[in-house]
């Protein structure tokens, strides 16, 4: 039996993905997190087979919790299910330790193969998002993200879909202070001045669309 812990922050999804694991009669979800610090501390916890674990969500954000979990157990395995598909997501958290990558708009059996190869031992990316990392590595674009660590990418993205800096705190659970801190290092370490250039690196990165 393959013990998988769930991880993300909307509810119905989560009861949608639930349901269609438990179908296959190899895996069992034994624990549920809304936020990437629940995630770490149920991993450190419960010790699963698999996490799969979505990147948005409230708090650490699931890079951040990703790079936290491999640091407490080097050997945890970590699927990223994310509606990210742009080739920058896959290669930050394939880099961070990540054993796979899926797109949320995979096949429900392909969520089910991932799950099943990397308890197995070995690393799983979904086609579609392995033709965008290959040609993203054949461009050699979005080298400069990768000045970015985990939460300052997370937080990068947020700043590019037009968050504010308050709702930004919030939803991350730290300071105002904090905030905006992060989001000077942020400018300092791409070279950019203001919001614009920030949108337009992301856009250029593939972040965001348009």
């Amino acid at each position: 039996m393959i013990n998988v812990l769930l991880a993300d922050d909307h509810t119905v999804v989560r009861a949608g993905y639930r349901h269609l694991l438990q179908s296959a009669p190899d895996i069992k979800i034994i624990a549920e997190a809304d936020t990437g610090e629940e995630a770490y501390r149920i991993c450190e916890q419960l010790q699963p087979d698999v996490t799969v674990m979505d990147i948005s969500m409230p708090g650490m954000g699931g890079l951040e919790a990703l790079r936290r979990i491999r640091a407490q157990n080097e050997h945890a395995k970590v699927l990223i299910f994310s509606m990210h598909d742009d080739a920058v997501f896959p290669s930050r958290a394939l880099e961070a330790g990540a054993r796979g990558y899926l797109s949320k708009s995979c096949s429900p059996e392909a969520l089910i193969q991932a799950v099943r190869t990397i308890a197995a031992g070995s690393k799983y990316i979904g086609q579609e998002v392995a033709h965008k990392v290959a040609l993203q590595m054949s461009q050699g674009t979005g080298n400069l993200l990768k000045k970015l660590t985990p939460r300052e990418f997370e937080t990068f993205t947020l700043l590019a879909q037009g968050v504010p800096l308050a709702a930004l705190a919030e939803q991350q659970h730290i300071d105002y202070k904090t905030v905006t801190s992060v989001q000077a290092r942020i400018r300092q370490k791409l070279g950019i001045e203001n919001t614009a250039q920030l949108v337009m690196l992301a856009i250029r990165s593939g972040v965001i669309k348009v």
